[in-house]
C-alpha cells in the first residue's frame, strides 16, 4: 500500500509541478491526463469522502439516538 501511494503522489506531483513546462507535442505529455483533470480528480475524491464520512456519521447518530429512546422507554416501563 505504502508503495502504490507512493507512485500516485510522485505522479501526481510530476503532472502537477513539472508537465506544465514540457512542450504540448512532446511525447511525455501522452503519459498524463489533460490538465483541467488536475483539480477534478481531487475535488471528486474529497466531495465523495466528506459523503461518506457525513453518511457514517449520521448512521451513528441515528442508531445512538434509537438505543437511548429504547432504554427510555423500557425505564418508563419500569417505573411503572
Amino acid at each position: 500500500m505504502l508503495v502504490a501511494s507512493s507512485v500516485i503522489f510522485l505522479y501526481y506531483t510530476i503532472w502537477t509541478l513539472v508537465m506544465p513546462f514540457v512542450d504540448k507535442d512532446h511525447p511525455l505529455q501522452d503519459f498524463f491526463l489533460h490538465r483541467k483533470w488536475a483539480i477534478r480528480i481531487p475535488v471528486i475524491l474529497i466531495l465523495l469522502g466528506s459523503a461518506v464520512v457525513g453518511s457514517f456519521l449520521g448512521l451513528v447518530m441515528i442508531r445512538s439516538n434509537r438505543k437511548k429512546a429504547a432504554k427510555a422507554k423500557a425505564a418508563a416501563k419500569k417505573k411503572n
